[in-house]
C-alpha cells in the first residue's frame, strides 16, 4: 500500500475486475483525468448513511464494509466489498441518499468519480452501463440470499456459509487448506451474521472441534470445505 497510486486507469491492479474493464485506451485516458484517488486508513469512512450521493467509488486495492445502523445504534454489516468493486452506484441511479455507511477494513485505495461525469459516461459507454447493471443485479441476489439465510437458517449454518463466502472471495492456499486473508474481527463477523460475538465464538469452536476449520495466527483456515458446505446447508 506504500506504493504511489497509478495515475492512469490502465495501470490499476483491479482494472479487469472493475466496471471499466472493456474501455479502450482513449476512454481510459479520459477517465484518468476525471478520477480522484484517495487512500483510506483502516476505520476511515468513504461515505455515511443518510448523506446525498456525490459520485461513484471504485476500489483499487483493499476492502470495505458496508453497514447500516440498527436499533440502539448497533452496526449491521450488509455487504463486504473488495478490489474491483464499486460503491455508491445504487444511490446515484435512484437519486436517493446513501442507505448505508462504507468503512475501510484495512488501508484501502479508492478512486472517486463525480456524479455528473459518471452519468455522462454511462450514457456514452454501453459496456460501463452493462457492468454496473450486472453488479446491481448481483448485489440484489446476494441481499435476497442473506435475508433468506437470516430467516431460515441457524447461526451455526450461517457461520459456515459466511466462511465459504470469505473462502471464495478472500483466501489463499496454505498447507492445511485455504486461509481466509480478510481480517474481520469477531464483532464484525457477528454483525454480518446478525448475532452476538459470544454465539459466533461458540459456532467457530464447534467447527474447530469437528476439524472443519483451524487457525493460523489470526487467520481462519478452512480444512474441510466439503463438510463446511454440508454444515452450511447448501445445495452445491
Amino acid at each position: 500500500m506504500s506504493k504511489a497510486a497509478p495515475k492512469k486507469c490502465q495501470d490499476c491492479p483491479s482494472l479487469m475486475e472493475g466496471v471499466f474493464c472493456d474501455l479502450g485506451d482513449e476512454s481510459l485516458n479520459e477517465l484518468s483525468t476525471h478520477k480522484i484517488t484517495n487512500l483510506y486508513k483502516k476505520g476511515q469512512t468513504l461515505f455515511v448513511e443518510g448523506n446525498p450521493p456525490f459520485g461513484l467509488y471504485c476500489i483499487s486495492t483493499g476492502n470495505v464494509k458496508v453497514s447500516k445502523l440498527g436499533s440502539g445504534g448497533r452496526e449491521n454489516i450488509v455487504r463486504l466489498a473488495g478490489a474491483g468493486d464499486v460503491l455508491g452506484h445504487r444511490s446515484i441511479f435512484t437519486d436517493q441518499y446513501y442507505s448505508a455507511t462504507a468503512t475501510a477494513l484495512e488501508d484501502t485505495r479508492v478512486c472517486f468519480l463525480d456524479k455528473k461525469y459518471i452519468l455522462e459516461k454511462v450514457s456514452k459507454e454501453p459496456s460501463v452501463s452493462k457492468h454496473i447493471m450486472f453488479r446491481l443485479g448481483r448485489d440484489l441476489g446476494a441481499s435476497e440470499t442473506k435475508i433468506a439465510s437470516l430467516s431460515q437458517k441457524s447461526v451455526f449454518e450461517r457461520t459456515a456459509e459466511l466462511l465459504l463466502l470469505l473462502s471464495a472471495s478472500h483466501s489463499e492456499e496454505c498447507e492445511d487448506g485455504r486461509k481466509i486473508t480478510l481480517k474481520l474481527t469477531r464483532e464484525e463477523m457477528a454483525s454480518y451474521l446478525g448475532t452476538s460475538s459470544e454465539t459466533l465464538i461458540r459456532c467457530l469452536s464447534e467447527l474447530k472441534s469437528e476439524e472443519v476449520v483451524g487457525q493460523e495466527g489470526k487467520n481462519i483456515v478452512i480444512k474441510n470445505e466439503e463438510k463446511l458446505v454440508e454444515f452450511a446447508n447448501l445445495s452445491y
